[in-house]
């Protein structure tokens, strides 16, 4: 058998990197995030100075790519759209059913980009502690249960957070609601969405930052999880000013309300064209 852990790190119970001593000498460092985006770990071998990166198996990379480019294209498109959704609600050139039409499409492609990134997580090559430092590719799977790890509770959180906001999409095709059902239908799931997207941001900088508070200039990874975390704030401040007040039957802030729609959509669109160049 391998020799244990010499360090695990991590969130609470969430480990993201572990470091241990290689059988035959050296020590490799396991980072959850670099191991399931770009599919590396890095091995320091006996007596050398320096690390260097050792990568997962010709199939693994073939399979991450593949989803991280349909992740990355999916947000791009879907932020677009949910800033073109916000652009026309907030100069009036389309009624209400041609705003619904475009949140709606830019939501299909965000239910996408979020399965797509569980299913990154799921189908990630995974490391073996204590073994010759190198990750192993599994068999493909759609679906696993696996609440113990950070980086599934955040995509998995992602993803519920895009089927919530199909829930308040699809209810703002209704029609005659009252200001009451206007507030239980469609204001609700939308504001319920956002906190699950903020949770998942706070789980994602966890993850990256292995627990600790951190500021990373020159990681691409720790850029593409704050501006998505912008995006989200963005898209609560609009939620909020969407109430709508049952004494007058009109929004809070109908501007803020747009403005921030499309603040937030314009950041999940940069943020899909960052995590492009976090290829493996």
């Amino acid at each position: 058998m391998g020799q244990p852990e010499q360090r695990a790190e991590g969130a609470g119970p969430f480990t993201t990197r572990l470091t241990w001593h290689l059988p035959g000498g050296g020590t490799a460092v396991w980072e959850s995030r670099l191991a399931r985006r770009r599919g590396v770990m890095a091995v320091r071998p006996p007596g050398a100075p320096t690390s260097r990166h050792t990568s997962a198996d010709e199939i693994g990379l073939r399979r991450l790519r593949r989803l991280n480019a349909t992740a990355a294209v999916a947000f791009v498109i879907g932020g677009a759209l949910f800033a073109a959704g916000a652009g026309v609600a907030q100069v009036g050139s389309g009624d209400a059913t041609t705003c619904a039409s475009i949140y709606f499409a830019g939501g299909l492609f965000f239910n996408t980009g979020g399965y797509v990134s569980l299913l990154q997580v799921i189908n990630a090559p995974r490391h073996v502690p204590g073994g010759e430092g190198r990750l192993v590719t599994h068999g493909w799977r759609w679906w696993s249960y696996e609440p113990g790890r950070v980086d599934w509770l955040s995509t998995f959180v992602l993803f519920a957070g895009t089927l919530v906001f199909g829930v308040n999409l699809l209810d703002s095709f209704l029609q005659g609601l009252s200001v009451q059902q206007v507030n239980r239908l469609i204001w609700t799931p939308d504001v319920i969405g956002c906190v699950l997207f903020l949770v998942s941001g706070h789980l994602a900088f966890a993850e990256i930052c292995h627990g600790r508070m951190c500021f990373r200039r020159r990681s691409l990874g720790w850029w593409i999880v704050a501006v998505n975390q912008l995006g989200s704030v963005l898209f609560m401040i609009s939620a909020l000013a969407a109430y709508t007040r049952p004494a007058t039957g009109s929004l809070i802030n109908a501007d803020i309300a747009n403005w921030g729609t499309f603040g937030g959509a314009l950041c999940f669109s940069v943020g899909g064209f960052l995590q492009l160049c976090e290829r493996p």
